[in-house]
């Protein structure tokens, strides 16, 4: 059984609409009347069966909502990271910022590029690319920028040559070199930003390997992401630009 502390109403008359707390979880429960007109409830967006909408008066959540918060990180496993590339709506947008991925480098395709040859990416991932592939016939985006140092690492060479295979199946992959990165200000960090609304914060270990995902939700740390993504493309170029710039350069 909850324990559920009353926090106030916004009526002296029938006590609705009220907030109560749990003080247990933290949550906030909210009572009112329901919003019931078809039209209405139409234009709600992320709205699941079985969840009832109700109408409170903004200044019932400013009086009577908690005003003080511990946020506790909401981590995820790397399955219930994998599902949100089938659940997102529109867009899908990645910084990768490391100088390393442990992962890469025990696959065929790494040795393969490691060993001087070209890479046959035609059998890489089939799974990762169907999957890719039906979400972008869907009208989903899928957006990448890369940060790469002067010089690359083998591992930043690797990725660049993996954009062949990442652009086939409806990727949109771009470069931004270490430099300009720092001077844009952006954070040393991986991510990905799911329709404007849901960050997904990668966690790497020591040995540069992902352990899990921080899912971060609260609207003004989602702005933040969103004016990276926003900085990043706009000064990154198309991965084939970036390519030949690093095969003159070397």
């Amino acid at each position: 059984m909850r324990r559920l502390r009353f926090n106030g109403t916004g009526s002296g008359i029938n006590g609705c609409p009220s907030v109560h707390e749990d003080l247990d979880t933290e949550e906030v429960i909210v009572h009112g009347p329901p919003l019931t007109d078809p039209t209405d409830l139409a234009q709600l967006r992320h709205f699941s069966p079985g969840e009832t909408a109700i109408v409170v008066l903004r200044a019932l959540l400013v009086d009577f909502g908690p005003k003080e918060v511990i946020r506790v990180p909401r981590i995820i496993d790397l399955d219930a990271f994998n599902r949100l590339f089938t659940q997102f709506d529109r867009t899908a947008w990645r910084l990768e910022s490391r100088t390393r991925y442990a992962s890469d480098e025990e696959t065929d395709t790494y040795r393969q590029f490691t060993r001087g040859g070209r890479v046959d990416w035609s059998g890489a991932d089939p799974e990762w690319c169907a999957e890719r592939r039906a979400q972008h016939a869907l009208g989903k985006r899928f957006e990448r920028v890369r940060v790469v140092d002067d010089p690359p690492t083998t591992g930043q060479l690797y990725l660049l040559d993996n954009a062949r295979r990442n652009s086939a199946v409806g990727e949109d992959i771009r470069n931004l070199r270490r430099r300009d990165a720092d001077r844009l200000g952006l954070p040393n960090e991986d991510f990905w930003l799911f329709d404007s609304r849901l960050v997904a914060l990668l966690r790497f270990g020591q040995d540069d390997r992902l352990t899990d995902v921080e899912l971060i939700t609260e609207p003004a740390t989602v702005l933040r992401y969103a004016q990276v993504r926003d900085a990043a493309t706009h000064y990154a170029v198309p991965y084939e630009t970036f390519a030949a710039e690093v095969s003159s350069a070397r």
